[in-house]
């Protein structure tokens, strides 16, 4: 192994750059104003309520030491379909917004640097219950799915865009995390981008069924996202066992 390229990308790791970035200049410190907590949409797209924690009725209850324990990547997965009711679980359990948010940012069921969030969740949609096959996106300040396109398929793209893995196939639904790079950079600069990779662990963390290899210029372009402002970090396919 080339030394020169393993000290380049061990850098990453480390916390080193935080003593080489001007704080005093990012767009923070600077007055500029923070960008939005979540995506735009338009004002007539599709919109599907969730149901909020009060309104659970079949999710239960685990002590934590039992969930730790039992922790493992399945990637097996039978036909019966996800219902809304677990969907709408799994997204609150990854970003659900805890409380009013404020000035630019909003306090979730995960940790974030500096509480900036700069992940989006997309949700391909293959076999849940009261929801058409397609691609979603959690809006976390309403709790709601909004949905973005349908897709022919979809199923086969997503085992393509995995390398041809065949989990985010056969799951009823796959996670993937999308990150817009200057929400963490507006207040860290060049010193954000390790802490989005650790970001995304930690919403994974809350998640975690299986998280496998993808192609990220395919899976960028199956999700409709540029590729530079807006990409591809992660993604975990689920289903039930």
């Amino acid at each position: 192994m080339d030394k020169d390229q393993l000290r380049h990308y061990r850098s990453f790791l480390k916390d080193s750059i935080r003593k080489r970035v001007d704080f005093s200049q990012t767009d923070q410190n600077r007055g500029i104003d923070p960008p939005p907590i979540e995506k735009s949409y338009p004002a007539d797209a599709l919109r599907i309520d969730l149901k909020k924690p009060s309104e659970w009725k079949q999710i239960p209850k685990m002590d934590l030491i039992l969930a730790i324990r039992n922790r493992e990547s399945r990637r097996m997965y039978k036909k019966e379909p996800l219902s809304l009711e677990e969907v709408s679980f799994l997204l609150w359990a990854t970003q659900g917004v805890r409380g009013e948010p404020d000035w630019g940012h909003a306090y979730r069921t995960v940790p974030s640097a500096g509480c900036r969030h700069a992940l989006e969740t997309y949700l391909v949609v293959l076999n849940v219950e009261g929801l058409d096959s397609g691609v979603y996106r959690y809006l976390p300040l309403s709790h709601q799915l909004l949905f973005e396109f349908s897709e022919k398929n979809l199923s086969g793209k997503m085992i393509k865009a995995s390398f041809n893995q065949p989990y985010p196939g056969n799951g009823s639904l796959t996670f993937v995390w999308t990150t817009i790079p200057y929400r963490m950079e507006w207040r860290y600069g060049l010193a954000a981008h390790r802490v989005i990779a650790m970001d995304a662990g930690h919403v994974c963390q809350n998640l975690y069924l299986a998280c496998e290899a993808y192609d990220q210029e395919a899976l960028d372009r199956l999700l409709r996202i540029d590729g530079e402002e807006e990409f591809v970090i992660y993604m975990a396919p689920v289903g039930k066992v």
